[in-house]
C-alpha cells in the first residue's frame, strides 16, 4: 500500500484510572502537553497524514470530549458514543461502518515525535493488504519516556512480531498506533474485547506485521508518565 487510508478512529473511552487523581476531574484525552491536549495532538497527525475522517470514541466524560471536538473545523469528525465500554476491539468494531476497508487507530494516551518520515505514512507504506490484515507500530522499551513495562513483542527480521510469553522479557512494546483492515473483524461474535486478541489471531494465521517508530514515543498512563513527558519535552525546548 503506497497512499494512506483517509479515515482513521481515536480511541478515547478508556477510564484513565491509573492517570488518577488527573482523571478524577478530566478525562485523559484531554491532559495537555505543549498547550494542546493529547486528542488534539493525535488528530493533528491523522490530518497531516491526509486523514479526512476521524471517528473518536466517547465514554467517560463524553460531554467535555464532545466539546474539545466541536472547536476543529478539520478534519470531519464522527462521534461513536459508548454507554458501556467496548474495550478498543469492541469500540472499533462498532464503528467499522463509518471506517471503511482500511483505517489508521490511535490510542489517546500515548504522543509521539515522528523522525525522519512520518509513522503513519511508515505504517502506510509498510502495509500489504495481499498478506497483512494489521501493521502494528512497535517502540523499543529502553527509550520509551513514561514507560516501565516488560514489552509487548518480538520482532524477527522479516517485521513478523511475536507476541512476548508469560515472564519473559520483549524489547518493544505496541506503542498504540496501528493500520488495520476491516476483515481482521471478520467472525468475531463478542461485543466487549481487546484488540490484542485479534492480533494474536493475525499473529497465529501469519497475517501479523510491524515496524519500529524511529522517532520518540511518549506513554501519558499514569501521573509519573505525564511528569516524565512533560519534563522531556521542556528539555527539548531548552535545546
Amino acid at each position: 500500500m503506497n497512499a494512506p487510508p483517509r479515515r482513521a478512529m481515536v480511541l478515547a473511552a478508556g477510564l484513565g484510572t491509573r492517570l488518577r487523581p488527573v482523571t478524577d476531574t478530566l478525562p485523559k484525552p484531554l491532559v495537555e502537553l505543549n498547550g494542546r491536549t493529547l486528542l488534539d495532538h493525535a488528530i493533528d497527525r491523522l490530518a497531516g497524514a491526509g486523514v479526512e475522517h476521524v471517528v473518536v470514541n466517547t465514554h467517560y466524560m463524553a460531554s467535555r470530549i464532545a466539546s474539545q471536538l466541536g472547536r476543529r473545523d478539520i478534519p470531519y469528525i464522527e462521534i461513536s458514543e459508548e454507554p458501556e465500554l467496548l474495550e478498543t476491539g469492541g469500540g472499533v468494531a462498532n464503528a467499522l461502518p463509518a471506517l471503511g476497508e482500511m483505517f489508521f487507530v490511535v490510542n489517546a494516551d500515548v504522543f509521539w515525535l515522528d523522525g525522519k518520515d512520518p509513522a503513519l505514512l511508515r505504517l502506510a507504506r509498510a502495509f500489504d493488504a495481499e498478506r497483512m490484515d494489521a501493521v502494528l507500530l512497535l517502540q523499543r522499551t529502553v527509550s520509551a519516556v513514561g514507560y516501565d513495562g516488560s514489552g509487548d513483542y518480538l520482532l524477527d527480521p522479516a517485521g513478523r512480531p511475536r507476541r512476548r510469553r508469560e515472564r519473559e522479557i520483549a524489547p518493544f512494546l505496541f506503542a498504540g498506533i496501528q493500520l488495520l483492515h476491516r476483515r481482521l473483524f471478520d467472525d468475531w461474535a463478542e461485543r466487549a474485547f481487546s484488540l490484542v486478541r485479534l492480533f494474536d489471531r493475525a499473529e497465529k494465521a501469519g497475517r501479523l506485521h510491524a515496524i519500529v517508530h524511529d522517532g520518540e514515543w511518549y506513554h501519558i498512563g499514569t501521573p509519573a508518565g505525564l511528569a516524565a513527558t512533560r519534563e522531556r519535552l521542556t528539555s527539548h525546548r531548552v535545546e
